[in-house]
Formats: C-alpha cells, structure tokens, sequence
C-alpha cells in the first residue's frame, strides 16, 4: 500500500555526547506513515507515527528526548475514545522492539513457527495485533531505542533507578496523552520482565501523582514485583517449571509424558505447595528417609537424578538445571525459554557458558528493527539503535524500591475500574509461571479482588509471542482483556456491597 509521509519539527536538533555516543538527537520530532493491515479477516487502516517527546525537568528544561512509535487506526469515529496501550519492555536497559515487532503491533519480523531466525531479515503483517481494539505506543526510556540524555551533565540517577524511573516515566505519559487528545479514553499499560515492575509502579504513580486512572495493567513474564518469595519459598516454587521444562523435553517416566501438559502441571503444583516447602523448611532437621522420598518425587517431576537433588539439599539451582536436564546429551537449555538448546566448551560444570535463546533473539530482532525503523516508517538518525543492555548502573536502594507489586495492590484497591491480566510461559526459567501465580495470590492475600485478576499460560517461554500459536492466542487474551475491562457509558466506578 502507498504510504504518505509527513514530518514534524518542533524543536531545533540539538548534538550532545550523550553518554558516549556524539551524534545529533531530536528533541521534538516526529515522521508519519499511514498503511493498513488484516486483523481477524477485517482490514485496520492506521497511521504510524515515529518520533521524539522531550524529557522535562522541574524547571521546563529539556533533560532528555524519548524515543517512540505510535499507531493509530484511522477508519474510525471518535478516535479520541479509542482505548489507549502504552507499552514497555524491561531489562532494565531493553528496548521496545521486542513486543513491537514481536507481539501486539502491525508488524511482525520474520522467523519460522517457533520462533527462530530466518532469512533474509525483515517484517511481515501481524493479522493477530491488538490495533483493531486499541491504539499503541511502544516507549523507549533512556538509553534504550533513540532515546538518550541531552548530554552527559546529567546525572544518571535522573533516569536509572527503580523510583526515578517510574518518575519521569509517569511525567511524560501524562504529556503525551495530552498531546494525543486521548484523557477520554480507557488505558492500559502492558510490561514485560523489568516491564512488569515499571509498570506496577506507574500505576499508582499515574494515579497519585497525575489524577491518570488506568483500566487495565497486563503483566508479560512478571519479575517478583518486590513480594517476598525468597529462600526455601524460591528454591520450592521452581519445581513446576523444571517440571514443564522436562515434559518439552520428553525425558518424563511414561505416566507423566503421557499426559498433556497442563493435565501433568497440577500435581506438581500441588506437591510443591503441600510437601516439598514444607520438607525444605525443616532444613537438615527433616527425617532421612522423607529426604530421600520427597528428592525421589522431584526426580520424577524434574527428570534429573534423585542423586544431585539430594546434593542440592532439595533446593536445585535454576542454572545447574538449565546445564544438567540434557547434559547426557551434550546440550544445555535456554534461561529465557527451555525449548532453546546450547552447546558449551565443556558438558561438566554447574551453568551454561551462554544464554542459547537471548543470542538467538538478537539475532532475529536486531536487524528487523532497524530496517524496519529506518526504511519503512522513514525514522533517519545515526543514532546507534540500543537493543539492551546500556543503563548501568541501575539503583535498587530507597523508599518503596522493588516493592511495586504493592503499588499495583494499591492502585487496584483504589480504583475499581482497574484489572490485572498475567500472561506466563511455562518455559521460562527467569520468570517462571509458577511464581507469576504466587505474585497474583499474594497480591490478593484478602481474596477481594480475584474478579479482577486473572493469569494465563503458554507453551513457550519468556515471549511467549515468538511461537506462532501463542502468538494468536496470546493476542487473543490482551483483546479479549481490554473488550471486558472497558466499562459501558453508564458503569460507575464503585465498589457495592
């Protein structure tokens, strides 16, 4: 389809070193596309706009420029009322790309069905994009993306820190639904991994400091929130990923490989909660003989031996499973998703030399997003396209630091328009599927709002999206998520006895 370009300058461009890197950023700017795509059998015509919104300080003063892509579906009425998806991905110091081109937007790179490269590099349509139901604005905070500093006098701590990065993030929300006309409209904010602490915390940032009430908080691969799930709780809570992970693999006894998946999974869930926390938190004090019971059920849930469990105390590291599930085989597993196999130096050691899926995904996504950035959506800069991995150090110390899954309680509690949807791979070993139910139950440890929570599963892993299936229906589940929690005209906000 014919594509119409337009470009917006508002402010002049200015060229700073900003933090290593002495190219010309935009302040101001923005470059507009306009194309269409099939979703669900029904063609969604859409503008595309790339550009910067500057960073403001306390005093107007421009201390940074964000980088963003926002799409607009055009072919209908009142597009003021659209609801709104404001999305992050994590790290921190990961760039959008990922769900961009990976999940809910417009356009999808290319690789096969369960997520690997192909080539030649490039993009295709996504007809399982939320676009139909919503506009999206995929944001890049600082040094991820285009997005950077106005130069190196300002402090990092500005920028890389749990709480200022809630802060200023909050800031320049409010100023672009401003600017976008959209204080009408339903928003929701979707996270993934570090995503998903950013945006708990926005939630009741944007409520308590910008009078933003949100609809919906959609959680992709959730981090611990800051609930407390250390310890003998951690060590136990991953025994139904390892669980998962063994089944994908096929190296299960036949009872449990011939099982469905999700058939399989509650009696592990199960085992861990009644028997296998409790065993681990006796410590060296449970009995000998219900030690080498409770390893002999692990062994059969996990598919790795009775022998290194029982080294292991019961509490087996995830990176000596990720090494030890096919070391007979002479391959490790993928931290982010399992599926994923490596080959290291050596088969012995406690931890695999890499992270076979995070190369993969580099891979893949790097040059689509680029391409896709410069030559399709017309975006021209030098600037060098930060994937990850440039906002070091990130601060962790202060108040309410790490502890934004009680900010998302919090919101919830304030505000009975707000849902909370989790989306989980059963694969991923960073931020497993069973912890991500744990964070939803004690979030909810009154059990006042399970109307307004819900969790989803997927036979993937940590971007579930990659995986043609669940891709559809994970898309499926955020359409379905914004459709419910969209109230009517007439549907007041309150609670009701």
């Amino acid at each position: 389809m014919k594509k119409l370009l337009t470009i917006g300058l508002f402010c002049t461009m200015t060229a700073f070193a900003s933090f290593g890197q002495n190219r010309t950023i935009k302040f101001d700017t923005d470059v507009v596309t306009k194309d269409q795509v099939t979703i669900k059998g029904q063609k969604v015509a859409y503008s595309a706009t790339a550009g910067n919104q500057p960073v403001w300080d306390e005093n107007g003063k421009a201390i940074a420029s964000l980088f963003y892509v926002y799409y607009e579906r055009t072919d209908v009425p009142n597009r003021e009322n659209r609801p709104l998806v404001i999305s992050f991905n994590g790290g921190p110091g990961a760039a959008s790309c990922w769900m961009h081109l990976g999940y809910t937007g417009p356009k999808r790179l290319l690789i096969d069905d369960e997520g690997y490269p192909v080539q030649p590099y490039g993009i295709q349509d996504n007809p399982n994009s939320i676009l139909d139901v919503a506009d999206i604005v995929y944001v890049e905070p600082v040094n991820t993306g285009f997005s950077r500093a106005a130069n190196d006098s300002i402090p990092k701590s500005k920028f890389f820190g749990v709480n200022a990065d809630i802060k200023y993030l909050a800031e320049w929300i409010n100023n672009f639904v401003t600017r976008k006309n959209k204080w009408s409209a339903a928003k929701y904010l979707i996270g993934e991994s570090y995503g998903t602490t950013r945006v708990s915390g926005l939630a009741l940032e944007l409520q308590n400091s910008h009078w933003m009430y949100l609809n919906g908080v959609v959680l992709v691969s959730p981090t611990s929130l800051g609930l407390d799930r250390g310890g003998q709780v951690a060590a136990a809570n991953l025994l139904p990923y390892f669980a998962a992970t063994a089944w994908h693999h096929k190296v299960l006894a036949p009872e449990l490989q011939n099982k469905d998946l999700t058939a399989m999974l509650p009696e592990v869930e199960q085992f861990t909660i009644n028997e296998l926390l409790p065993a681990i938190t006796k410590g060296g004090f449970l009995e000998p003989e219900k030690k080498k019971a409770i390893a002999a059920k692990m062994s059969k849930y996990a598919g790795i031996s009775e022998k290194v469990i029982l080294e292991h105390n019961l509490m087996v590291p995830a990176p000596f499973f990720w090494k030890e599930l096919l070391r007979d085989k002479g391959y490790n597993i993928g931290r982010l998703d399992s599926r994923y196999l490596g080959i290291d130096k050596e088969t012995a050691g406690e931890r695999p030399d890499y992270s076979a899926e995070n190369t993969s995904w580099q891979h893949s996504f790097t040059p689509a997003i680029n391409y896709y950035l410069r030559e399709v959506l017309g975006y021209k800069t030098d600037l060098k396209y930060f994937v990850a991995g440039q906002t070091r150090p990130w601060d962790r110390e202060g108040a309410n630091t790490d502890m934004t899954g009680e900010n998302l309680r919090q919101a919830v509690a304030q505000n009975p328009y707000l849902h909370v949807l989790t989306q989980s791979g059963y694969y991923d070993g960073a931020c497993d599927y069973f912890n991500a139910k744990f964070n939803m139950w004690q979030m909810d440890p009154g059990g006042k709002f399970q109307s307004r929570f819900d969790w989803k599963g997927y036979r993937s892993g940590h971007m579930m999206y990659l995986r043609t299936e669940d891709l559809v229906t994970s898309n499926e589940d955020v359409r379905e998520f914004i459709k419910k929690t969209t109230p009517k005209p007439d549907q007041p906000a309150k609670y009701s006895r």
